[in-house]
């Protein structure tokens, strides 16, 4: 008997898949669309197997999806630009183009071994002139649509790579490359207006019913609608032309245990007092070193400065405020000056005490009237409290209540208005960088800011470059920025700033629909092939991108680019859990962890050695894998010693999709076991011939033709729930029948061949190149990948009996096994004389007898 050889047959059916070009995709009526796609790659060198357990499951959605009849567009692509590839090139003395096709190169020849049904036709890459530069034409459409905006903004401005950071690129206050401490600058920079989206995008992730609830919650809170109250302090001892001091809150209910004001440190009067006075002058500077993500104002310590202005309270003028510049507050979130009410807000009660400030209670909890020392008071807004200091009426109320009264208060008074905000801030897309697509305007003295012309398009980058990690080198470049208005024909100087790599990713799922066409989308091609129906992907994005992808999605339908119906490009989203491996780490001479990968450490039961040296190592428990911490496993080590349909079997099998699975040399070798079995089962099996009609079987023969077809419907309901290794576990079942049906003739001779084409059929979406052998070797010169799914007989898939427990005064005690169709007072009268019951019972008669049928039977004593 032989054994199955991964390495013959799955390059075999590679080359067949490739020559009947049986992925690539094209419109067809007759048939309904699928568009699966999962995340695609930025190309930082070589993947991984945590990677392909991503690819994998969509695999998986792709080849069922077609089975089921469906065209199905299955594309992959790379998120090119950036800087890491900027840096690496530097680091290398290379060129970022040439290490990032390097990378892609390498990235594509470990992804087409494992037998993706990609459409490879369709690759595209966004450091592609034909793709950014129809991202240029987009950029042009959406400025002349009014969505896009150039304005200043304060920044976090790295002062040695002269370049804006992103706040997930300022860690503890400094840049994550060079570690110079991050100013805080304010720059004319480019912005998508997506706060004007706020309220739609909000509004409609409820009807994102497809996509995990932790998301929605995650993009919900990132967008975060507020409903608050807009006042004027009058100012007191104020430069001229600060006479109003403008503030929102979401607490108007707290005004009366309003205890200072404070503003940002870029707040235009904090900018006109430093101009004048070198201490406010100092600690502005001081402020503007910190980063200006929300987060790290948070865990920084609090600073304030007394600026010597007060403000009048809007409900006493006998009242004033003193006015603090603090390093906490935000100029971009409302109006960048707050009143704080220490009592309150744990962030304003720090600041309090740090600086001898009043505190005063608003309100306590309603049976506990102590009021707050160095901890704030801060229930949730649904909840009720005594309100013991208030200017609409005291007494027990919820927050949200208060609030409703405070608005309605002041508008009646005049002092203010009722506003709706949102946290979502504008998208800045400006980078100091050159591995990005460029911004296609162009800076002329006479016109202004123009936008290029479409069919100048693209505005390539330059390739001689001089890359040396600082500042930007497009604005060094002695002539690409040089060029000639669009609008007049003067001389003009182009934009150097490139996009946000935020960008490229934006909107790369509507170029697949038609990725060489000569404007964004070919709009018939749109219409055909959007929306996609499974999208996958990592939790991590499940902000940002996701947010920005669904802003793209409804500028490209303003602009003419997308239909109406793709305003939710996602239809349904799935995120993966992570696979995960142990680390390990040996010691250098001063003490630092040394990282090494599993092939270079030998394990026996006396604990882990380098192979290299023998030297002791330490073993640290599985985490992400990470090419950092060298925990990985190259896919194309398990393809040559198992095969690639092992690895995907094993990233299918051991945990549900949406967890984290341990990598382990035994699991793997599991997979491969199976594999081995069931084809060994196969060839040892007696089958009838193809196309044999179903001859009248005997019990043998029945039980495993019921248990085929329960295995068609399970793995059906699991594939189509995402419930992949539920899926693979049925499967193992289905071989255990198998395996345990004995005896000859031609009713399992029948049965056999039926559960063995079913297996291949089902199989197919995890292991292909397994299944389309077995298919092969049933007799069928059709591919599997051409071949329709399976169908369940319903009347074999259902069970004869049922198993119902038994419960005993609510407790459980037992379990019967009933005919499906049988009678209350057959179930009942069972019940009874099952022997856990009757010693339950110790001789008496029940009280009731509750037959609920096909679910349970209650006995109450």
């Amino acid at each position: 008997m032989t054994r199955y050889n991964a390495r013959e047959v799955e390059p075999k059916w590679q080359a067949r898949w490739n020559e009947a070009r049986a992925f690539e995709a094209r419109p067809d009526p007759s048939r309904p669309k699928y568009y699966v796609l999962e995340m695609f790659p930025y190309p930082s060198g070589r993947i991984h197997v945590g990677h392909t357990r991503n690819y994998v499951m969509g695999d998986v959605v792709a080849r069922y999806k077609r089975a089921r009849g469906f065209n199905v567009l299955h594309p992959m692509g790379f998120d090119a630009f950036g800087l890491p590839a900027e840096n690496a090139a530097i680091e290398r003395g290379l060129h970022p183009d040439a290490w990032t096709r390097e990378n892609m190169a390498v990235m594509r020849a470990q992804m087409e071994p494992l037998g993706l049904s990609i459409d490879w036709t369709r690759e595209l890459a966004t450091c592609d002139a034909e793709y950014y530069g129809q991202q240029q034409a987009l950029f042009i459409d959406m400025l002349a649509a009014g969505l896009v905006a150039r304005k200043a903004s304060v920044v976090n401005w790295d002062p040695v790579d002269q370049t804006v950071l992103a706040n997930e690129q300022v860690i503890d206050g400094k840049g994550w490359r060079t570690g110079a401490p991050v100013e805080r600058r304010e720059l004319t920079q480019w912005f998508f207006r997506i706060s004007d989206m706020a309220e739609e995008l909000l509004d409609a992730i409820d009807g994102l019913e497809q996509w995990p609830e932790k998301v929605r919650t995650m993009q919900r809170n990132w967008i975060g609608r507020s409903r608050g109250l807009q006042f004027t302090f009058e100012t007191r001892g104020a430069p001229a032309g600060h006479e109003a001091l403008e503030v929102y809150t979401t607490r108007p209910d707290t005004l009366m245990g309003a205890s200072f004001a404070a503003i940002s440190p870029d707040h235009p009067l904090a900018r006109a007092l430093e101009k004048d006075n070198p201490e406010i002058a100092a600690f502005c500077a001081e402020c503007r070193r910190m980063g200006t993500s929300e987060e790290e104002l948070e865990k920084a310590e609090k600073k304030g400065l007394d600026t010597g202005i007060t403000v009048v309270h809007p409900l006493d003028p006998d009242w004033h405020l003193p006015v603090w510049i603090a390093n906490f507050v935000l100029m971009d979130y409302g109006t960048g000056a707050i009143f704080a009410v220490p009592a309150h807000d744990q962030r304003d009660l720090d600041f309090a005490r740090k600086y001898g400030l009043p505190v005063i209670d608003c309100y306590t909890a309603v049976n506990d009237d102590t009021r707050v020392t160095d901890t704030a008071f801060v229930p949730p807004k649904t909840e009720a409290v005594r309100f013991v200091n208030t200017h609409t009426g005291e007494g027990v109320m919820d927050a949200n209540e208060a609030i409703d009264r405070a608005i309605a208060h002041a508008e009646e008074k005049g002092y203010g208005r009722g506003v709706t905000k949102y946290r979502l801030r504008d998208w800045g897309i400006s980078r100091q960088r050159y591995w990005g697509c460029p911004i296609p305007v162009v800076h002329c003295e006479e016109c202004g800011v123009v936008p290029e012309r479409k069919a100048n398009l693209p505005v390539r980058l330059p390739e001689d470059v001089e890359l040396t990690g600082s500042g930007n080198p497009l604005e060094r470049h002695p002539t690409w920025a040089r060029t000639t208005c669009p609008k007049c024909g003067e001389p003009a100087r182009r934009e150097t700033d490139t996009m946000d790599t935020f960008v490229d990713s934006s909107w790369y799922f509507a170029r697949f629909t038609a990725p060489r066409a000569d404007t964004p989308t070919d709009p018939e091609a749109a219409a055909y092939w959007m929306n996609v129906d499974q999208y996958i992907g990592g939790v991590e994005h499940a902000i940002l991108h996701l947010l920005y992808s669904r802003f793209f999605a409804r500028a490209m339908i303003r602009t003419g680019h997308l239909p109406e119906t793709a305003a939710e490009p996602f239809n349904a989203l799935f995120t993966q859990g992570m696979l995960t491996h142990e680390t390990y780490a040996t010691r250098d001479a001063a003490g630092r962890e040394v990282w090494h990968l599993p092939e270079e450490v030998s394990r026996t039961e006396a604990g882990a050695t380098l192979l290299a040296s023998g030297a002791p190592v330490e073993i640290g428990p599985p985490i992400k894998m990470s090419k950092s911490k060298k925990n990985v496993i190259a896919p194309e080590d398990i393809i040559e010693q198992f095969g690639a349909d092992t690895a995907r079997w094993f990233v299918m099998s051991d945990s549900p999709p949406e967890r984290d699975v341990e990598w382990t040399a035994a699991g793997v070798e599991g997979a491969w076991r199976f594999l081995q079995r069931v084809w060994r089962l196969a060839g040892e099996a007696e089958l009838a011939a193809h196309g044999t009609p179903a001859p009248d079987c005997g019990p043998a023969a029945l039980a495993l033709r019921k248990a085929t077809h329960k295995a068609i419907d399970g793995v059906t309901a699991d594939i189509e729930g995402f419930a992949f290794n539920k899926a693979v576990a049925r499967l193992y079942e289905f071989a255990n029948a198998i395996q345990r049906t004995a005896g000859e003739g031609p009713d399992l001779a029948f049965a056999r061949r039926e559960a063995f084409e079913a297996m291949a059929r089902l199989m197919n979406p995890m292991v292909p190149h397994f299944a389309e052998e077995l298919w092969a070797r049933l007799g069928h010169e059709t591919m599997l990948v051409d071949t329709a799914w399976p169908e369940a007989d319903a009347a074999l898939a259902r069970d004869d009996t049922i198993l119902l427990p038994i419960q005993v005064n609510g407790k459980k005690r037992g379990e019967l096994e009933v005919a499906r169709d049988a009678g209350k007072d057959a179930i009942e009268k069972m019940a009874l004389d099952e022997p856990n019951v009757v010693r339950f019972l110790e001789g008496r008669a029940p009280k009731k007898v509750i037959v609920v049928p096909g679910r349970i039977v209650n006995v109450v004593v």
